[in-house]
């Protein structure tokens, strides 16, 4: 056994970080088993809120402005959203270290689909030559089955889509199956040798459309969901074009509210039982306590909060706050911790616990710290940092958290402004209230710092007149 842990790294696509709640109807045994002997992260989130330029940034340490890629890699020219190559990958430093590496699944970060280019010796990305056959036969096997409980989007003028559903083919024979078999016979493989592994595993669900098992949507009660306490919010007082992207869903009844979210959980519980079999494995190969487990989202899902699904528009905690669990060699057991990390934090976190060199950059910090003593530690991580370019619609947020407050200064339209303590479901935006007023220059004195310690150019240098709608401009940073 090698002196270096392993690490497994378990990843889906747009899951709420709320699921892994003790209390949330999901159903999820392996994630808890799964916490039960690590950290779980009540406040991690996403440095961005859509899958390319978060996934990009869970690599490289970086945020968007940095590594290149703006929005999803297929919505625009190729000359644009384009990854930095020159930037390193934490899976390069573990390749340097001795480790042997492969990434199954997604991958979504930039076009050439190469991922040996980036660290990864066993290539089984999804749209690689060695899976996309396979992926392929396995998505127009499940298009053509039959699905039942289904809701479609049938908007004017647009295309007829899936929204939600029940579909006749098991788990094993759609996407999460075959990427998880695959990483299977990897640690099988890995297992049997000295040499430290790395292997990440990168499912595509529950991303919209939801699409699970009738075995899967059977174990839930579905007129016995509870929805989200902010389904009903007018989003008065919100950027407009919030309550614009709204009136696609504005004609749903509670009860498809409840048919959608039922959806989503049975689509997890499938996540849930397809990684836990990568954990069974595990333990039978005696490497369990000494490998790093890191189980995470891209990003979350607003799954009917504020009248609204999917994410792009909207800066709530829904889509910002990430399910995140660390387990493993000298990480505390059964921990729940406050301290907010990002899940671009992860990269020198991973390469500080694997003994590698680091990849020092200002945008992100490790956590190995909270990690080890969760309760002195967190206090030292109060504030976060995220950004939004936006996705076919560009347009600019970034999202500060300091403590319990959340402030997101938006580029399009007027600020908001929460109390998370107070307010956890942000229905009341206090950006204009006097009394918050000296906590608004606050958060975006913040912001400007940030922007400014990682050299987003562009904005440190918006002094046109026009363009000077921010609560206060970047000098206030000469003045503390």
């Amino acid at each position: 056994m090698s002196d270096r842990p392993n690490v497994l790294f378990l990843m889906a696509d747009q899951m709420q970080a709320r699921v892994l709640d003790p209390r949330h109807p999901c159903m999820t045994p392996n994630f808890d088993r799964l916490a039960a002997r690590g950290v779980r992260f009540a406040n991690a989130y996403t440095s961005n809120a859509i899958c390319s330029p978060a996934r990009a940034g869970l690599m490289t340490g970086l945020l968007p402005h940095n590594h290149g890629v703006l929005t999803v890699t297929h919505l625009v020219d190729d000359d644009q959203c384009c990854l930095r190559t020159e930037h390193p990958h934490w899976a390069q430093r573990l390749t340097d270290a001795g480790y042997l590496t492969g990434y199954f699944g997604k991958w979504h970060i930039e076009r050439s689909n190469d991922l040996r280019r980036f660290g990864w010796q066993v290539d089984c990305g999804s749209d690689g030559d060695r899976m996309r056959p396979r992926m392929h036969a396995a998505h127009q096997a499940a298009g053509q089955a039959e699905l039942k409980h289904a809701r479609y989007y049938q908007t004017p003028g647009y295309a007829k889509s899936v929204f939600y559903g029940a579909t006749n083919v098991p788990p094993e024979q759609r996407g999460m199956g075959i990427v998880a078999t695959e990483a299977l016979r990897f640690l099988e493989e890995a297992s049997a040798n000295s040499q430290p592994w790395c292997c990440f595993v990168s499912v595509s669900e529950p991303h919209d459309p939801f699409v699970a098992s009738e075995r899967a949507l059977a174990r839930y009660d579905v007129d016995a969901i509870e929805l989200p306490r902010n389904l009903n919010d007018d989003l008065s007082g919100r950027p407009g074009i919030y309550r614009k992207a709204a009136r696609v869903w504005q004609d749903m009844s509670r009860r498809e509210h409840r048919e959608a979210a039922a959806c989503y959980y049975a689509s997890i519980t499938e996540i849930d039982e397809q990684f836990g079999r990568l954990l069974d494995r595990l333990e039978q190969s005696d490497q369990r306590d000494n490998t790093i487990v890191v189980l995470t989202a891209d990003h979350g899902e607003l799954l009917g909060a504020h009248g609204l699904y999917c994410k792009n528009f909207s800066a709530s905690e829904e889509v910002y706050n990430i399910p995140l669990i660390v387990a493993g060699p000298g990480i505390a057991s059964g921990m729940v911790s406050a301290a907010r990390v990002g899940s671009h934090d992860l990269c020198p976190t991973l390469l500080e616990l694997t003994g590698c060199d680091p990849i020092d950059v200002p945008d992100s910090r490790s956590f190995a710290a909270v990690l080890t003593d969760s309760r002195r530690q967190e206090a030292s991580y109060t504030r976060g940092y995220a950004e939004y370019h936006g996705g076919r619609y560009i347009l600019t947020q970034r999202i500060a958290w300091d403590g319990p407050w959340k402030f997101v200064f938006n580029g399009f339209d007027f600020d908001e402004l929460y109390n998370l303590e107070q307010d956890p479901w942000e229905m009341q935006n206090l950006i204009d209230e006097p009394a918050y007023r000296g906590r608004v220059e606050q958060m975006m004195s913040y912001v400007w710092q940030r922007i400014r310690d990682t050299n987003d150019h562009s904005l440190l240098n918006s002094h046109y007149p026009i363009l000077r709608i921010a609560p206060v401009g970047p000098l206030v940073l000469e003045e503390q």
